[in-house]
């Protein structure tokens, strides 16, 4: 009998309070739970994540810890959905970028989809890395120091980045793949 890919494995998802991009939010959380990870909300206040479809309201998803109260070390990978706003509250959020931060400094692997570079931009973790993400952010990613490329998705070392929701089953897939590497 063979065991799930992602099965003892957690893996934290870091929004804001408001902005997600609800499809990428949902979609990977699915992804790691059917491949038996267990996936938890980190976010900037306890209470409720607001996501979006776009720019309408969509669900609210209530938040299991706050960056303030999360250790990095409770995690084996970490998720960034994208939404304009949602990477653009965390950048500007000192506990969310330390928390990031921490995954690369500690060697453990990290999805970021759409905007969600923007916080691996204020974390200071690109240099010399090859990624994606929505096409806006390419020259903040080239002064960062990483390679913008366009394509469906891309992984460098411990890094998968997609550009848009329609990339989602490539960078789902891909995410599973890198977390089910990653030690437990």
């Amino acid at each position: 009998m063979t065991s799930s890919p992602l099965e003892g494995k957690t893996i934290a998802f870091a929004v804001a309070n408001e902005g997600i991009e609800q499809v990428e939010l949902e979609q990977p959380w699915d992804a790691v739970k059917s491949a038996g990870g267990t996936p938890v909300l980190v976010s900037l206040e306890s209470g409720k994540a607001q996501a979006f479809n776009h720019l309408d309201k969509g669900d609210a998803f209530e938040v299991d810890t706050t960056f303030a109260e999360a250790s990095v070390s409770d995690y084996d990978g970490l998720v960034l959905p994208g939404g304009v706003a949602n990477p653009d509250a965390l950048r500007a959020d000192k506990d969310a970028v330390r928390f990031v931060k921490g995954f690369v400094d500690a060697g453990k692997p990290v999805a970021a989809i759409c905007h969600a570079p923007w916080t691996l931009v204020e974390a200071g973790v690109l240099s010399g890395r090859r990624l994606t993400s929505w096409p806006s952010l390419q020259t903040d990613i080239r002064n960062a120091g990483g390679t913008w490329v366009d394509e469906e998705v891309v992984r460098d070392g411990w890094l998968v980045t997609s550009r848009k929701p329609d990339d989602l089953p490539a960078f789902n897939r891909e995410l599973v793949d890198l977390f089910s590497g990653a030690a437990g």
